[in-house]
């Protein structure tokens, strides 16, 4: 916490403030608000000081919003609104904090400065502008974080004399050291790793955005300076162009002459876990062909080496969904393999920790999913390809997630993390062989060792080994380095239980304890949160803010929404009661209505036999009826015939009668007497 202990000394608030306005750019003037300070500050916190500054001396923004298209005026004034009622205070606390962060020398040259006409806000809106190195001086003393108040205090010369780290004596103490040189931006999820004597930051997160930019720590000097990294061309080992894409949640495993980044998030995510390269000798970095069937992207895994492979375990893919996977990439063929491991594995989880002991055991601890924290520790047989669960000795760590950890010998240090409600103050050891835990050291308040997504490495400076911290967030980026000189005798002492111990892991499939397992995995309390961290930036209108006014806010929203939960809980419980009533009713009403189906099913079988007894009785009619009709055309032909035969015969009579006398007349003979 170098920054806490460069406090400027000055006048009281808010006389404070508005000399720090001054010497910003803001003198109080109606044109105070359009003075050009992107010349000296980035553009991020020259919109966060302009939208501070209204905010303390105007209040709450109520202008109404630019109607005319200007990018400058659009984002100053969404600046400004997003800071919502937040008070005139806490406003001017913020606006000195910020400037005190980009310039910590503002107020001994604020007295010799003079005012200038000011003139409007330029802004770059180019996304892709490097961003500024904030907090470029170099501190003057060593300085040790105390346990009792979490701040910085000036060592005793017994403890640091002015030879620098060499004369240290002091052990299992977090220090900061006399730093200088370019630092990189506060960032974390970044990758970090050691090479010849220096430690090597690569990526990470900064207000929700992914960088790229590489930066070297010198051990010996203790010299910030930062690589401009050059990226192989095409050629046939990279047969299209590289794209060195920012990420975070990566892995940064040093590898003969050259630093490897495994997975990691990015802003268009690839469908499987990308490896790339960077060349120590070259400076260029590439991306490296890989065989086999690669395993899908994701970040927060864990990546450890092991001989000549990388074992990668868990972590969080593209779409939140969280892995408990197990991969090996073959460094000297490049060539990828899952595990079919036996046993019960860990559940699926993110930001876990990871190390390797005896080159054959591999041990997970802590780490998080969606709704909780864990504090379980699990060991994977390399051999046996076997998950087990052992038995943990001494004072488990609590629960935490984001934490980091590098080994020393037998010793697996672990530092920082958090478990959604505030971060983990303990820097703990377990010794691998005995499964013991211990306290190393703790701080307390808002420290960077306290943070999630730090780095942890380990150097050695003068033939001892040395834990180096670096950057996190707590609600605040950090970009601090720290250091701890272990001491031998702390990392084998532990804060022993009863329990026996067992004597190497070689024991550990016959020591396990699954209900602590369940506990940790299954146990959420009410107040357990989704284990997401909003990163917000000044280019979308949000910024968050240390303080303890801004704390106790987001505590009070923290409890209106666990309230606003809670009676939304209840009144799906009530709906939902509600719902089985209903879902009875209707079962009640369904099986009534069953019943009267079958009884309409048994009239309808009735009707439809009567039906077709009709039928059967009107084609029986049909039948007759066709008779009939056929018996009434015979008799009417009968009658026919019958009227034509009378009538014939009739005939036949008349013409016989008036035969004789038609005869004579015609001369005809008479007919015989007999004939007549």
């Amino acid at each position: 916490m170098a920054t806490m202990a460069r406090a400027n000394s000055g006048p009281a608030y808010p006389e404070r403030f508005y000399a720090a306005a001054s010497y910003a750019g803001f003198d109080g003037s109606p044109n105070s608000n359009t003075k050009d300070i992107a010349s000296r500050f980035s553009n991020d916190v020259a919109l966060i000081l302009y939208a501070l500054y209204q905010q303390a001396t105007v209040g709450p923004c109520n202008v109404p919003k630019p109607s005319s298209w200007s990018p400058v005026e659009h984002s100053k004034w969404k600046s400004w609104q997003q800071l919502g009622n937040m008070v005139s205070t806490e406003a001017m606390r913020l606006f000195v904090k910020i400037l005190e962060e980009e310039e910590p020398g503002w107020y001994s040259r604020a007295s010799n400065s003079v005012s200038e006409p000011v003139i409007d806000v330029q802004m770059n809106h180019n996304s892709n502008v490097e961003p500024i190195i904030e907090n470029t001086n170099s501190f003057v003393e060593t300085k040790i974080i105390s346990a009792e108040n979490g701040g910085l205090m000036e060592t005793e010369d017994k403890d640091v004399v002015s030879e620098g780290l060499g004369s240290i004596v002091v052990y299992d103490k977090w220090i900061s050291p006399p730093v200088i040189g370019q630092h990189p931006k506060a960032r974390y999820q970044h990758g970090a790793a050691v090479f010849q004597d220096k430690m090597y930051i690569y990526g990470g997160n900064h207000n929700g955005r992914y960088l790229n930019d590489l930066h070297v720590l010198d051990l010996r000097s203790w010299t910030w300076s930062k690589v401009e990294a050059k990226v192989v061309p095409k050629s046939v080992e990279s047969p299209s162009p590289v794209n060195i894409a920012p990420c975070a949640g990566h892995s940064l495993i040093p590898w003969e002459n050259k630093l490897l980044s495994i997975a990691g998030h990015t802003k268009v995510p690839s469908e499987t876990i990308q490896v790339k390269a960077f060349d120590l000798q070259t400076g260029t970095w590439s991306v490296l062909s890989t065989y086999g069937k690669a395993p899908v992207s994701r970040a927060g895994q864990s990546v450890t080496l092991v001989g000549t492979t990388l074992v990668i375990f868990g972590g969080q893919d593209a779409k939140r969904t969280l892995l408990n996977d197990l991969h090996i990439l073959n460094l000297e063929t490049m060539t990828w393999n899952e595990i079919g491991a036996v046993g019960a594995p860990p559940s699926p989880r993110a930001d876990h920790a990871a190390a390797i002991h005896a080159e054959r055991y591999l041990l997970v601890f802590g780490g998080g999913s969606h709704a909780t924290c864990f504090n379980d520790l699990h060991v994977f047989d390399l051999q046996a390809m076997e998950w087990s669960r052992p038995t943990q000795q001494g004072e488990i760590p609590t629960p935490r997630a984001g934490h980091a950890s590098v080994t020393v010998g037998e010793n697996w240090f672990i530092v920082g993390g958090g478990d959604n409600k505030s971060g983990a103050l303990e820097t703990v050891v377990l010794n691998m062989s005995t499964l013991a835990w211990s306290v190393v050291a703790s701080v307390e308040g808002r420290v960077p060792l306290a943070s999630e997504g730090l780095s942890l490495v380990v150097g050695s400076f003068n033939g001892e080994d040395m834990l180096i911290s670096f950057g996190g967030y707590n609600g605040h980026y950090n970009n601090e380095v720290n250091v701890l000189k272990p001491s031998h005798k702390s990392t084998l002492q532990s804060k022993m239980m009863e329990a026996p111990v067992p004597d190497s892991l070689s024991a550990i499939h016959n020591v396990t304890n699954p209900t602590r397992d369940l506990e940790s995995e299954f146990e959420v309390g009410h107040e357990g949160k989704i284990r997401e961290i909003v990163m917000d930036n000044i280019d979308t209108g949000h910024q968050k803010f240390e303080g303890e006014e801004t704390t106790e806010r987001i505590i009070a929203t923290l409890k209106v929404e666990k309230e606003e939960l809670e009676s939304s809980l209840n009144k799906e419980k009530l709906q939902s009661l509600q719902l089985k009533q209903e879902l009875a009713e209707a079962k009640v009403q369904n099986s009534d209505l069953h019943k009267e189906l079958q009884t309409i099913r048994s009239q309808l079988a009735a009707e439809q036999s009567r039906c077709f007894k009709l039928e059967v009785d009107v084609a029986e009619q049909r039948q007759k009826l066709q008779t009939m009709e056929t018996l009434q055309k015979e008799l009417e032909l009968l009658q026919r015939q019958k009227a034509a035969s009378e009538q014939a015969a009739l005939n036949a009579k008349q013409r016989q009668g008036s035969g004789g006398v038609w005869g004579w007349l015609a001369g005809s003979p008479p007919q015989n007497a007999d004939n007549i």
